[in-house]
Formats: structure tokens, sequence, C-alpha cells
């Protein structure tokens, strides 16, 4: 079985080198635009498809992996901040709260085709003010959905997770090697 993840992701690369199966990496290059009035679940789930799809096209040959991830508060997507104080913001609203981050993934072959999602409940502590303006001053937090990083620096400010750890980090590896069983 040829394996393709269609991701550009450092993280999704990583978590599927665990498994220990030789895959190539091909980007797809779609438009990422998610409708914020429907259901972000669903919204998710079709992107993860698109990317998949996209790569899938031209490597009928192959089982590609597409993904995505979110990061949501009260029903309103957190992005990837785009400055200091846009990752500011972000911290404050979610330290001493809860929120959920949604990955989903779609796998494709000749023989078939599944999306899915996990849903996770991340927990934060509370945090100072010197300890939002610290973590938001070593620039990890400018380049993640809902600016921080689960496995680096960030973790510290994590209470609890209700949840897949992987899925968090950008691809539920034991639920992706369960579902590559069938193809």
């Amino acid at each position: 079985m040829r394996l393709i993840l269609a991701s550009q992701s450092p993280r999704r690369k990583e978590i599927l080198s665990i498994l220990n199966i030789p895959f190539d990496i091909i980007v797809a290059d779609i438009e990422e635009n998610i409708d914020e009035s429907k259901p972000l679940r669903g919204e998710i789930e079709k992107l993860s498809f698109l990317k998949a799809n996209e790569v899938y096209k031209d490597h009928k040959d192959a089982t590609v992996i597409g993904s995505d991830t979110i990061v949501t508060l009260d029903n309103r997507i957190l992005g990837k901040p785009k400055s200091i104080e846009e990752a500011r913001d972000m911290i404050r609203l979610l330290q001493d709260n809860k929120h959920q981050v949604i990955t989903a993934v779609t796998i494709i072959s000749a023989k078939m085709s599944e999306t899915f999602s996990v849903v996770s409940d991340v927990y934060f502590y509370p945090m100072s003010e010197e300890e939002i303006d610290g973590y938001v001053s070593c620039n990890e937090p400018l380049d993640k959905a809902g600016a921080y990083a689960i496995q680096g620096l960030g973790s510290k400010f994590i209470r609890k997770i209700d949840g897949d750890y992987y899925a968090i980090m950008g691809l539920p590896i034991a639920e992706v090697y369960h579902r590559l069983q069938k193809y």
C-alpha cells in the first residue's frame, strides 16, 4: 500500500511517522474556507475531505490521508494569531477556561473512503498577565491555532484534557492506525 499524507504540517508528519509505515507527503492546494454559520465539526470534516480528495485525484494508486484541526471556544474558531496582541487576547480567553479542539481526518483509496472527526476538551489553568506575556513573548503561539502548542511550552498551562492528545496535536494516530487496517 502506498500511503500519502496530504498535509504540510510538521506535527502530522511526526505523528504519522510513529506508525513506522513509509509515506509520502503531497500538499493539497485548496482554499481553506469555513462557514462559521454551519456546524463546525461538519465544516472541518469537509476540509479534510477536500485535502485528501485533491491529492487522491492525481494518485489513484495510493491511500491518501487528509486532515485538519480547529480550536474552538463558544462555537468561535480561534485560528493562528496574526500578531502578538491577537495571541495574547486568545490566551486570555483560554486561560481558566475549557475549549474544544476538533480534528477531522479523511482516508481515501480505490477501495473506500471515510471521514471522521475527534473532539477533545482542553482545560487551561488560570494564568497571570505575567504568565500570558511570558508565553506570548516566546513566539510559540504565533503559528499555532488557538495560540498555543500542547506539545510545547504551552503544556505547562494545560490542567487536563478529555480526549485524544494526538488529535489535539493534529492527527488522532490510534484511530488512524485502526482505520487503516481496512485498507
